[in-house]
C-alpha cells in the first residue's frame, strides 16, 4: 500500500483543524450601550451585541486586552483570560461623554442591505470610522430610517464592509440633511 495515498485531503484538513479548534474559546460581552464595538488586542471583532442580544465571538485561548468603543461614550478596556472551549463573559457599562455641539447632519451609508430580521444573524458587522475614530458598524447606518448624527463638516470615512471590502473616501456632512454616502458595489464572487 502506498502511504502517500492513505490520507485523503479532507482527513488531513480535519487533523490540522482539530488542534486549532481546541485552542479557541469565546467572548460574550453584555455592554451598555449594547452595540459598542468590540476590539480584541486592538483588532475589531464586531459589535458586542445587537437588538439587546449579546454576540458570542470566537477568540484564541489566552490572555487578551479587550476594548469597547462607542462614539458617545468613553472607551472601556479590561484584561480577560479566555479558556479553550469555554465562553468568557463580561459586563461593561461605558461612561457617557458630553454631547457634541451641532449643527448636525445625518450620516447614512448607501449600498448595502437594509437592517432586517435576517441581518441580526448575517448582517454586515464591519466597522466604519470617521477621521480614524470608530463610529459603529455598517448595519447601523445602511437602513433608510437609520443613520448617525454628526456635526456638519468634512471627514475621512473608512468602511471595512464584509460585503464590499474596504472603502475610503472624503465626505462632507451637510447640516439638517440626510447625507446618504455610497460606499461601494458588490464584490465579484
Amino acid at each position: 500500500m502506498n502511504m502517500k495515498h492513505w490520507f485523503s485531503p479532507l482527513a488531513v484538513l480535519a487533523l490540522i483543524a482539530l488542534p486549532l479548534a481546541a485552542e479557541t474559546g469565546h467572548l460574550r460581552i453584555r455592554s451598555s450601550p449594547v452595540g459598542a464595538g468590540l476590539f480584541v488586542d486592538g483588532k475589531y471583532v464586531g459589535p458586542a451585541g445587537r437588538f439587546s442580544v449579546p454576540e458570542k465571538w470566537p477568540v484564541e485561548a489566552g490572555s487578551h486586552e479587550i476594548t469597547l468603543k462607542d462614539p458617545r461614550y468613553e472607551d472601556f478596556s479590561a484584561k480577560v483570560d479566555v479558556k479553550s472551549g469555554k465562553t468568557t463573559k463580561l459586563r461593561a457599562k461605558l461612561k457617557k461623554l458630553d454631547e457634541p455641539k451641532g449643527p448636525f447632519g445625518r450620516l447614512r451609508l448607501k449600498g448595502g442591505e437594509p437592517e432586517s430580521f435576517w441581518s441580526v444573524a448575517q448582517g454586515d458587522t464591519g466597522p466604519f470610522y470617521l477621521n480614524g475614530k470608530y463610529m459603529g458598524h455598517v448595519d447601523e447606518l445602511n437602513d433608510v430610517g437609520g443613520g448617525l448624527l454628526v456635526p456638519a463638516g468634512t471627514y475621512e470615512l473608512m468602511v471595512e464592509s464584509q460585503i464590499f471590502g474596504t472603502v475610503k473616501k472624503s465626505v462632507t456632512i451637510v447640516a439638517g440633511k440626510v447625507n446618504a454616502i455610497p460606499y461601494g458595489g458588490k464584490k465579484e464572487q
